[in-house]
């Protein structure tokens, strides 16, 4: 047993600014938020006015989010500017591997998150960040491990990558059967979605947080698995009970179309994914999901699944949203928006391509399965 070491005792946290709206321009150096180390950003902001040195950043640094969406981040996009919500570390107290240091607060995020105060936006407080602990070995000890879990996650990161391909090439046939949406070359039939529903569309199964248990008799998709696809990992799902009525309701299946209600930024409001051919028995859609039941004689939802991933639909869905606290969208926003509409016959086509492409899609979610499943034994061998 290796002995530990707090968090405060490793390094100096300094804590972003507090810009104001009215100093995001349109040049200068890049304003950093959350959403910008997530991925999710859809408005970067500029600054080009006299800032405190502590708050730049540069290519290499450690980034901590602390609020919102607590993670640890290397950056390396160049000179920006960093907002509140989110540490800096200077490593300035001990000796330790940069590298040892990220994939150890990684760890420590799970245990972080259940320290979080806060109504709207949960946050740990710093008192609590700087006294949790991590394994502190020495400095041979640390870069063994760190060349450990660096092979590890390449294989998980290459993983991902041939899985992002394999949708580039779906959308590349897209392309090509139907054409660019927003040019729509072929001159399809343009029409409002609710043309090609078949049923009530409706927001989703509620349970409270202390209703979920391992032995409940349904499972629920939430907002993270429509995102993300629910396709893998279906039986690690959480499980609640619900009555025969509302299993009844809920409980979704193939022709079902799931869009995403709530989101921390733009970007991420209205995401969809449709409900596999495969789906379990008792599977249920929470409340922070929106249902478009799909009329499958006028729409194959493959189709619908990748058009609702081109510009010409996400832009359509983000002009809907609202924002105050969080980005939101109802069922009216969804309802407003358009869809070309090829023959069915045509994507019943582009259907059989998804088909033959989602078969090698499975071998590497299974790969990728396995290999995240490795990752997270070592992290749990060296850290928990």
């Amino acid at each position: 047993m290796s002995k530990k070491i707090k968090l405060g005792d490793t390094a100096t946290f300094i804590n972003g600014y507090a810009f104001k709206p009215a100093d995001r321009g349109e040049v200068g150096l890049p304003i950093i938020r959350i959403q910008d180390l997530t991925g999710n950003a859809y408005d970067l902001g500029f600054y080009e006015g006299e800032y405190p040195e502590k708050i730049e950043i540069n290519d290499g640094d450690v980034l901590i989010s602390w609020s919102a969406s607590l993670g640890v981040y290397v950056w390396n996009r160049g000179k920006a500017l960093l907002n509140q919500h989110i540490f800096k570390v200077v490593f300035d107290k001990v000796d330790i591997n940069k590298q040892y240091f990220v994939y150890a607060v990684k760890y420590k995020l799970a245990e972080m998150t259940s320290k979080t105060h806060g109504a709207t936006m949960k946050h740990i407080v710093k008192k609590d960040f700087d006294a949790t602990e991590i394994p502190y070995p020495n400095m041979e000890q640390q870069k063994e491990i760190t060349n450990v879990l660096n092979k590890a996650a390449f294989v998980v990161d290459t993983r991902k990558k041939e899985l992002r391909k394999l949708d580039e090439l779906i959308k590349a046939r897209f392309v090509e059967l139907f054409g660019d949406p927003y040019a729509n070359p072929f001159t399809w039939n343009i029409v409002n979605i609710s043309e090609v529903i078949g049923g009530k569309v409706s927001n989703g199964f509620f349970a409270k947080r202390d209703d979920y248990c391992e032995d409940g008799n349904v499972s629920v998709l939430g907002v993270a698995n429509i995102v993300n696809r629910m396709y893998s990992k279906i039986d690690e799902l959480p499980k609640t009970n619900a009555d025969d009525t509302d299993i009844q309701k809920f409980e979704v299946k193939y022709g079902d179309m799931l869009f995403c209600r709530s989101s921390l930024v733009a970007e991420g409001i209205g995401k969809a994914s449709i409900i596999p051919e495969d789906v379990h028995k008792n599977v249920l859609f929470e409340c922070h999901v929106i249902r478009l039941p799909l009329d499958l004689r006028k729409c194959v939802p493959e189709f619908m699944q990748t058009l609702s991933t081109m510009d010409y639909f996400r832009n359509q869905v983000i002009s809907q949203s609202k924002t105050a606290t969080m980005t939101t969208i109802g069922q009216d926003g969804i309802l407003k928006t358009n869809i070309i509409l090829p023959p069915i016959d045509r994507q019943k086509e582009f259907y059989g391509f998804v088909k033959q492409v989602d078969k090698s899609k499975v071998a590497v979610q299974k790969a990728l399965d396995e290999a995240l499943l490795l990752f997270d034994k070592l992290m749990q061998d060296y850290f928990g």
